[in-house]
């Protein structure tokens, strides 16, 4: 019966610790936001394509990496992502295809005739994880959130005081 103690704790003890991992890892997602909404490491951001678009390459639920490039590098043709904030200050992501840069104002236009200015600009696609922004787009939510990572903690934290207890109250018996 020591055995399979043991061999409880320790499997107890890995699933913890892979949660831990995952529940720091998506802390640190949610606390690099930007302005936008969006996680953003350094020059990277994590585009998750949350509706249909007009490019062929990305679609619903892909999780895009966009790397930043500066205004001087852009060039027509080439195809980047940009933030648009609607009249209800929603934020989207664009993408599309640069038709016309205005270097004087820092700004470019997409051959759908849309313009963006440089603070909207968010960079060049780098590579692209088809199907994984659904998940992360999910556990990114409040309610995701919550669920996925928040009541699991408090959970394993409420073992751990009641084992804690158990050990503290019956542990010495054992042991005589």
């Amino acid at each position: 019966m020591k055995v399979i103690e043991k061999i409880k704790k320790v499997l107890l003890g890995i699933v913890i610790v892979v949660f831990s991992c995952f529940a720091i890892f998506m802390t640190i997602l949610l606390l690099n936001y930007n302005d936008y909404g969006v996680t953003e490491f350094g020059d990277t951001s994590l585009i998750i394509i949350k509706r249909e678009i007009s490019s062929e390459k990305y679609k619903r639920g892909d999780l895009v990496l966009v790397q930043k490039v500066a205004f001087d590098a852009i060039k027509e043709g080439d195809e980047l992502f940009a933030y648009s904030v609607n009249s209800k200050q929603q934020v989207n992501v664009e993408v599309g295809i640069v038709k016309d840069l205005y270097p004087k104002d820092k700004t470019i236009a997409y051959k759908n005739g849309a313009g963006f200015s440089e603070d909207y600009i968010v960079g060049k696609a780098t590579k692209t994880y088809k199907g994984i922004g659904t998940y992360l787009s999910f556990i990114e939510s409040k309610w995701g959130f919550l669920f996925v990572v928040l009541i699991p903690c408090f959970i394993i934290f409420i073992y751990e005081v009641y084992a804690l207890i158990v050990e503290i109250r019956y542990g010495e018996d054992e042991e005589k």
